[in-house]
């Protein structure tokens, strides 16, 4: 099915109003001229490790230790990547090294 373009041009309409809405809406809430509340000074701290723990979780949720390769190209790209950032503490380059190695351990050797 095909949309129109009356479709395409509200589709267009409504991803740019979102898009404005999720830009502006920090500025508005919180002006430059007023003190950020500690609770979203507190969230700024605790996301990102959070953020990073879920994601690790959903990494490891299908590994099985038990059969196939025992998850070690999976553990040996997590260590990897836990060394790489320990080591350059670059949050970019820890991410891409743990995907590159990673990559390449399943597709040469396991």
């Amino acid at each position: 099915m095909k949309m129109t373009v009356f479709q395409q041009i509200i589709t267009i309409a409504v991803c740019s109003v979102g898009t404005m809405i999720t830009r502006f809406l920090p500025f508005i809430i919180f002006p430059a001229d007023k003190k950020t509340p500690e609770y979203i000074l507190y969230l700024g701290k605790v996301l990102p490790s959070a953020i990073f723990g879920m994601l690790i979780v959903y990494c490891f949720k299908n590994v099985s230790f038990v059969s196939g390769t025992y998850g070690i190209p999976e553990i040996i790209a997590a260590v990897f990547t836990i060394i790489l950032h320990l080591w350059k503490r670059q949050m970019l380059i820890s991410i891409a090294g743990g995907t590159i190695c990673y990559m390449l351990l399943v597709q040469m050797f396991f």
